[in-house]
């Protein structure tokens, strides 16, 4: 009896702990999917994963801006980020972004259930990555040209929708583009862009490679209502042999 006693006293629900011991627990999991999946467990658990101590937010609808880490627009959050924060976007309604490079390893996520439910518009050019990078979860619309930029770095776009134009009149008019030119310094740090589960719409084609990647692992499931696309774009491994 005493030790079935001592097995069910063992047992603490972890729902039991204070709040400060379970936003240290969650500081230890991944932005994505981890800490995301976390923070639709329940009410508590979003208001502590999404806590600014572990991330950014961008909501235009809280009114109270002077709240530590909740910004009114995708540029402030930016700026205010350090290399290796997520952001997280709040879903309903748009989201419009005005020609945005990034330098700093970022993260960006829609808030949303789907990734129709946050939808990010460029106006004034596409995002410009100059930085390893992730965005998950999220609809970006390009209104002219593309939508995603990339210059250096690694660049990964996972669970989201891009859009662009269907008869674009600029040959770059392609939801991404890479002009990475130079060849990796090492086997640890590739330049490249990596493709997870991702509807791509509109545009002169998916990708155009201007510098030195090329498209490889080409993926497609053909989903009940669009396609969705694994690939890599990176630099082609080549082997000499010796004669």
């Amino acid at each position: 009896m005493e030790k079935r006693k001592l097995k069910s006293s063992s047992r603490i629900n972890i729902s039991n702990l204070d709040d400060g011991c379970l936003m240290h627990i969650f500081s230890f999991l991944t932005p994505i999917p981890d800490r995301y999946n976390t923070a639709l467990v329940c009410h508590r658990w979003r208001h502590l994963a999404c806590h600014p101590h572990h991330w950014l937010r961008v909501d235009r609808s809280i009114k109270n801006l002077s709240q530590p880490g909740v910004f009114p627009n995708l540029e402030t959050a930016i700026s205010a980020a350090r290399p290796g924060d997520t952001i997280l976007i709040a879903a309903g309604g748009s989201h419009v972004a005005h020609n945005i490079q990034i330098k700093k390893p970022l993260c960006l996520m829609g808030g949303g259930d789907r990734p129709d439910d946050t939808l990010l518009i460029c106006l004034e050019g596409a995002f410009e990555f100059l930085a390893t990078c992730k965005i998950a979860n999220l609809t970006v619309r390009a209104e002219l040209g593309c939508c995603l930029l990339h210059r250096s770095g690694r660049l990964t776009i996972e669970g989201c929708i891009l859009q662009c134009e269907e008869n674009p009149l600029d040959y770059l008019s392609c939801p991404i583009v890479s002009t990475a030119n130079e060849p990796p310094a090492s086997k640890g740090c590739k330049d490249g862009v990596n493709v997870v589960r991702t509807r791509i719409e509109g545009g002169a084609r998916a990708v155009s490679t201007i510098g030195a990647l090329v498209l490889q692992r080409v993926r497609v499931i053909c989903a009940r209502t669009a396609l969705l696309f694994w690939f890599d774009v990176e630099h082609l491994e080549t082997t000499q042999v010796a004669s």
